[in-house]
């Protein structure tokens, strides 16, 4: 399993900020499909000496640069090299850049360490390539390039945008759910996406888009072609429809690896990507049946709570990534009656003493403990759900009419939201000292909780409350 995945997770859930002035446009580029034949065409708009990729990730496995394997610079005089923590273009001469430069490559089927991987392969010859691989930007200022962090944040660095314009001979191309021909995006404006080139054809419902290998294991796609398109059919018909373009699932096959069980997943908006691999998943067993469809559960769930509504500051992520574990452990108990929910949340209860004992939630991440955001975020829609006597779906609603103005719920909105329910300010009150301060003993608060609430729960052998 992929361990960016958690860093993955709090994407799409970031605040969104007051709309500002785009930035301006730097380059153009036109990526190019016909055949076996990939090309990009980069106009640079403007005089560097250098131009910076800032997706420059490493690969997982060895830690070297992907780019130097798949890409070959066409143009005679330039160059591709690694600078610190980025590859550049570079002029052979030392002098600025060529305003034209064509680069032709082959799509880079690679895991990334801590950046969404560059192209997912299907068996049908199918690629999906990830958007923001072709932002590049000017670099003009005196601090060395070998000196910028790896966020590119730094002087000399201006956020502009790359205008890429995606062709493919072979027919048009799947953005978003729809195919179009061509597709136009600016690079740097977000954080990409993927789109599909060849022919594989989506399973398209009223609510979204999935793209599952062929050759997937049988018992994956018959699951995946079940479950997932009631999983979001279930989302919409409280929340409605999702904002922005049809939420797409796309699901790719890297191979039956001997001695892996892999699945690593990543989310963009509206976009969840799972990749399976290993000669583990060639058999159904109930951990891979369960991780896949909750991991496809939670990142849906973000498409309303995360994206329609955001919370306001980054330590209350508590409030998307744990109201988006109860809605999936929720919904995937119900399209799937073998899904051990009790275990998972008896889990999240765990991690949630460990995570707040003497320490606040709300300062997790200062920690590097954003797990603390998962795990007692779904205690906190535990409480609210038992005490509104409805499915937390219901309680999510709420969040979602009552915050439509603004977009955003903060603690004092979801506190409220728990005061009204419950008619128990003590609730809340002791929902906020955990956030604030931890407790010397939190497997006594969270019983306390439960209690009041109506959560059904026993005490196990280690004082940990455990759903009953």
């Amino acid at each position: 399993m992929k361990a960016l995945l958690f860093a993955l997770l709090a994407l799409v859930s970031s605040p969104v900020l007051a709309e500002e002035a785009p930035p301006p446009l730097a380059a153009t580029a036109v990526v190019d499909h016909r055949g076996d034949a990939w090309t990009v065409d980069f106009h640079l708009m403007r005089r560097a000496n250098a131009w910076l990729f800032p997706r420059s990730g490493v690969v997982r496995r060895t830690r070297a640069p992907w780019r130097p394997a798949s890409w070959r610079v066409a143009t005679p005089g330039v160059r591709l090299e690694r600078r610190g923590h980025f590859d550049v273009l570079v002029a052979a001469d030392g002098g600025p850049v060529p305003a034209q430069v064509r680069i032709a490559f082959t799509p880079a089927v690679v895991d990334l360490e801590s950046d969404y991987d560059p192209a997912l392969r299907f068996t049908d010859g199918s690629v999906a390539l990830y958007t923001d691989q072709f932002t590049i930007l000017p670099y003009g200022g005196s601090t060395p390039i070998e000196t910028l962090p790896a966020d590119g944040n730094a002087a000399g660095l201006d956020a502009t945008l790359t205008r890429v314009t995606y062709q493919d001979a072979g027919g048009p191309i799947l953005s978003a759910g729809a195919r179009l021909s061509p597709v136009v995006r600016d690079g740097g404006a977000d954080d990409g996406t993927y789109l599909l080139f060849g022919p594989l054809r989506p399973i398209v419902t009223d609510d979204m888009a999935q793209i599952v290998d062929p050759e997937l294991p049988a018992w994956i796609r018959t699951t995946l072609d079940r479950e997932v398109p009631d999983i979001l059919a279930r989302y919409a018909a409280v929340l409605g429809p999702a904002p922005g373009p049809k939420p797409t699932i796309m699901v790719s096959w890297t191979g039956p690896t001997p001695g892996r069980t892999s699945m690593g997943g990543s989310v963009l908006p509206g976009l969840v990507t799972l990749v399976y691999e290993g000669d583990g998943v060639l058999t159904e067993n109930p951990t891979s049946r369960s991780y896949g469809l909750w991991f496809i559960a939670h990142e849906s769930a973000h498409f309303w709570l995360g994206n329609m509504v955001h919370y306001e500051f980054s330590r209350d992520a508590w409030i998307t990534e744990g109201g988006a574990d109860l809605l999936a452990f929720r919904t995937v108990a119900a399209v799937d009656p073998g899904y051990d929910w009790r275990s998972a949340l008896d889990s999240s209860i765990a991690d949630c003493v460990r995570l707040s004992t003497d320490k606040g939630v709300a300062g997790a991440e200062e920690r590097g403990e954003q797990r603390a955001y998962y795990a007692c975020g779904a205690v906190f829609a535990l409480v609210a759900e038992a005490a509104s006597h409805r499915p937390f779906i219901l309680f999510v609603k709420t969040l979602i009419d009552d915050n439509r103005a603004d977009s955003t719920v903060s603690r004092a909105d979801w506190l409220a939201a728990l005061d009204r329910v419950s008619r128990d300010p003590t609730l809340s009150r002791d929902i906020g000292a955990l956030l604030d301060h931890g407790s010397p003993d939190p497997r006594a608060v969270i019983a306390s909780l439960f209690r009041r609430a109506g959560v059904a729960f026993t005490i196990g052998p280690d004082g940990v409350p455990r759903v009953g």
